[in-house]
């Protein structure tokens, strides 16, 4: 069983127009609402590709209540722990002229100190069956700022490997509690290490406590550093559609082949081509089968090596 944590979990609104109007009128051509979040949309490909999955963190109000409706109507089990506070909502506007969305998100609630010792206590039991844990997105109000930190530290006393998916403080919290592998993109590692290239950046992560660190570089694919090797994975076109949960769908497949022992090429070229796939899918946490099928014999995976001059390759 793999599990995933979305602490600061969503009802994720998806707008869908041809282009947008700054300071004007904009009609929406298409609505749609799901529970989202970045642990969230793992669990649901993780499931997808046929894993056994649960997504927790916490639920509250009636954005909770329709969070833990729309998982289950979708076969998708959690366990979520109640809390007081409601759950936030995000919105994503998707303008199809531009194959780009915009996305605006909420802080979310405000989490007691009784209501993390509940989520901890769960934490706790769930690890006891797991494979791996997800850590992914922003931390909400009232849990430690080293959450990360703490949880990894738990996973790793139960010898369970945790994939951290975060930015920021959060992410430099969850570093020294030794991650099996990190994903930021190319602006949170910019903002965590500096103004240097990808691959420096990454390894400067690892130095910092990571195991290894995938870096997403958007439609320039991923690049990967380990203790095996460094490696980067590319798409095969630029892909133009809704990035949102692109990111998400190349974490549940790093973690799928964490899992299963995957060499890390074979890793990165399924993270790679189902991150595409979610692209091209309308909703954050979805992707077309065969889009990935197409996708995957198409992606490129080189080893990299430091460059002479610090960024001449990028």
């Amino acid at each position: 069983m793999i599990f995933t944590v979305t602490l600061n979990a969503a009802i994720d609104t998806t707008y869908r127009l041809d282009r947008v109007v700054p300071h004007g009128s904009n009609r929406v051509a298409a609505v749609a609402e799901r529970a989202g979040g970045k642990g969230v949309n793992v669990a649901r490909v993780l499931a997808a590709l046929g894993h056994d999955t649960v997504a927790t963190g916490f639920a509250g109000g009636a954005t909770g209540r329709q969070l833990r409706a729309d998982l289950a109507e979708a076969g998708l089990r959690e366990e979520f722990v109640p809390i007081g506070g409601a759950t936030r909502r995000t919105v994503t506007v998707v303008e199809e002229a531009a194959g780009d969305a915009t996305v605006y998100l909420e802080p979310g609630p405000v989490i007691s100190p009784d209501e993390w010792s509940h989520f901890t206590d769960r934490y706790r039991r769930l690890l006891r069956t797991a494979e791996a844990v997800v850590l992914s997105g922003s931390l909400p109000a009232g849990v430690p700022p080293d959450a990360y930190g703490i949880l990894i530290t738990l996973a790793t006393e139960a010898g369970v490997p945790a994939v951290l998916d975060a930015q920021g403080p959060a992410l430099l919290a969850g570093l020294a509690a030794g991650p099996a592998l990190v994903k930021p993109n190319a602006a949170e590692l910019a903002a965590t290490a500096g103004p240097v290239t990808p691959l420096t950046g990454a390894r400067k992560l690892r130095a910092a406590g990571a195991r290894a660190v995938a870096v997403s570089l958007g439609p320039g694919g991923l690049l990967l550093s380990s203790p095996e090797g460094d490696w980067r994975a590319r798409p095969p076109q630029d892909v133009r559609g809704n990035p949102t949960g692109a990111g998400d769908s190349a974490v549940a497949a790093l973690t799928a082949g964490l899992v299963a022992g995957t060499p890390w090429p074979e890793r990165l070229a399924e993270a790679v081509a189902l991150s595409a796939a979610t692209v091209l899918a309308p909703l954050a946490g979805g992707f077309d089968p065969a889009d990935h099928r197409r996708l995957l014999p198409q992606v490129t995976v080189r080893p990299v090596y430091p460059a002479p001059s610090s960024a001449s390759s990028w």
